[in-house]
């Protein structure tokens, strides 16, 4: 029909669109010496997963939905394999998205002591639990931990065993999804304290203080001298102070984006498995590729605030022609 026509190109689209926004994201990064530092690996770790995401899951997904109804059409190896790196894929890009999360918070809260040496530190073992818990929770079904395909119906689909959609649903989603929601609690609890204790500590100028005002850029800082005590007011916001409420507010869209694709599928996921429901195929479809759509939103947050990355992209592109 022209409606599965239309839905097929769709997804054929997404599934391009998400491979080369992740891929040029990798060549800025790979390009542009200022990138080769954190907070970028952590970026990069994200771009590798969305684009295996992209490569890898989303290609043999749109064969197994073209399949649908026909017995044997990826066969056991194929299925283990789609299977395999789709649990990979999904997940690192979900605590890459952690990461980035955590990372923020860090930089915000503690920028004193999270100097850019700890910085890198903590960003490689993050990027390194990260691939790792992914590989275990992909791996478990290979070594016998339920069963990915079923010989009699030949139905290619994640090990529905309750204890390992327990503890791969726990770990590949609720987990990571309790720490960017506490992050992100965290956050707006210090960006509210700040901003109150900003206008705590506003100091009006009386009539008989002498003032002396500095000819500067906003913020205009004001000194105030009156019997001999020297008190400060800050005019506007400072660089400071506007750097952490852009990033708090991509950390917010990152984290609302990321569970509005991730949570219906994983809702379906975990409670499929342990009522016995029988969920309508098209509805696991639906839900399976908003899931997959979130590898396409991940690069568009991030670069979208970050003025250096579409510079990067400009000269990129100039340098090429």
């Amino acid at each position: 029909s022209i409606f599965t026509i239309l839905v097929l190109t769709l997804l054929v689209l997404l599934t391009v669109a998400t491979f080369l926004w992740n891929l040029l994201v990798l060549a800025t990064i790979l390009r542009v010496k200022a990138f080769h530092r954190v907070p970028h690996n952590l970026v990069a770790s994200t771009a590798v997963s969305d684009v295996l995401v992209a490569a890898l899951v989303m290609p043999l997904s749109l064969v197994k939905e073209l399949s649908a109804g026909r017995r044997g059409r990826l066969g056991r190896e194929l299925c283990l394999v789609w299977v395999c790196f789709d649990v990979l894929c999904c997940t690192a890009s979900i605590w890459n998205v952690t990461a980035i999360a955590l990372d923020r918070y860090w930089s915000i809260t503690r920028h004193l002591e999270y100097t850019l040496l700890t910085r890198r530190r903590i960003s490689n073992v993050m990027i390194a639990l990260t691939w790792a818990l992914s590989a275990a929770i992909s791996l478990a079904p290979l070594f016998g931990w339920g069963e990915t395909y079923s010989p009699e119906h030949e139905r290619c689909q994640v090990s529905q065993e309750p204890s390992y959609t327990i503890v791969s649903t726990g770990g590949a989603f609720y987990l990571p999804l309790c720490v960017v929601l506490f992050v992100y609690w965290k956050i707006y609890k210090a960006a509210k304290f700040r901003m109150g204790g900003h206008r705590r500590n506003a100091v009006v100028p009386l009539p008989e203080a002498a003032q002396v005002k500095e000819a500067s850029r906003e913020p205009q800082m004001v000194f105030t001298a009156r019997h001999a005590a020297i008190t400060f007011q800050t005019d506007g916001e400072t660089w400071r102070e506007q750097k952490e409420k852009k990033a708090a507010l991509m950390v917010g869209i990152l984290i609302g984006v990321f569970v509005l694709c991730w949570i219906p599928f994983f809702i379906t996921e975990l409670v499929s498995p342990l009522c016995s429901c029988n969920i309508p195929p098209v509805w696991k479809s639906i839900f399976l590729w908003l899931g997959y759509s979130n590898s396409f939103f991940n690069p568009l947050i991030y670069t979208a605030f970050n003025k250096n990355y579409n510079n990067a992209f400009k000269n990129l592109f100039v340098k090429q022609r």
